[in-house]
């Protein structure tokens, strides 16, 4: 197993993409603590996790609030001792054109996206440190490369997301800790369920390979960065977009 003995720590993983992610990592031997607002659904994924054979432990936290985030380190380290993968998954939408935009949807989506990400980095990277090792890995979007009409702020928190990346990366690289960010394109959630045919037609025409994604193959590419098969990789940004968006 490729995570054999390797603690992770999840935001965000009680549904979706943070969900197989944090199931992802499990199934090659991490032992998973999953951190989310909604503690029902965390304990779900943690009874999940336990089925596969690892330990596991579900936590509520606000992630804008850097104290949760330190609160939440410090449970983990109780328990394990050490974290050597962090995936910042937390994320919420609050679309609408910038002109009718509230104050108060673009500062809860920059909190929670940008902020959230910020304040477990720090929480993290301080046990990373000095354990002189480690794997984060920021989950960002295509939207933050090639932005949005209606989700300013959900672009810009996805951009920032991708900045950090760079500059955590080369200032945590001499320790032996790789940064990195997948940038997800259209994946096959409840949010694109909703979505009216004729949307979803229009945005398979602009994906080359005529699907959408799965949250299974976002949870695998990050599973291959929290592995040492990208010990050589960090400051990176790898989109998995079926081929939507080509730089």
């Amino acid at each position: 197993m490729k995570l054999e003995s390797k603690v992770a720590l999840v935001t965000g993983g009680a549904r979706g993409i943070g969900r197989e992610i944090a199931l992802a990592l499990a199934s090659e031997g991490a032992d998973v603590a999953v951190c989310d607002v909604n503690i029902e659904l965390a304990q779900n994924t943690q009874k999940e996790i336990e089925s596969l054979g690892r330990k596991s432990m579900a936590l509520k936290a606000d992630v804008t609030k850097f104290t949760d985030a330190e609160d939440v380190t410090n449970k983990i380290l109780d328990k394990f001792s050490k974290i050597d993968i962090l995936i910042n998954n937390a994320g919420i939408t609050k679309d609408g054109l910038l002109l009718r935009m509230t104050e108060s949807d673009w500062d809860a989506v920059i909190n929670v996206n940008l902020k959230g990400t910020f304040n477990f980095t720090k929480a993290a990277s301080r046990v990373m440190l000095k354990q002189k090792s480690g794997k984060i890995v920021n989950v960002a979007s295509i939207i933050g490369i090639i932005g949005n009409a209606g989700q300013a702020n959900y672009s810009a928190s996805k951009a920032g997301i991708i900045a950090l990346t760079k500059t955590t990366a080369k200032e945590l690289g001499s320790r032996g800790i790789c940064v990195n960010a997948v940038a997800p394109g259209f994946i096959q959630t409840v949010m694109t369920d909703k979505l009216p045919e004729n949307v979803k037609e229009q945005m398979l025409k602009n994906i080359p390979l005529g699907r959408f994604g799965k949250p299974a193959e976002v949870a695998q590419l990050c599973l291959f960065l929290a592995s040492s098969d990208a010990d050589f990789i960090t400051g990176q940004t790898l989109v998995i977009d079926g081929g939507m968006v080509m730089c």
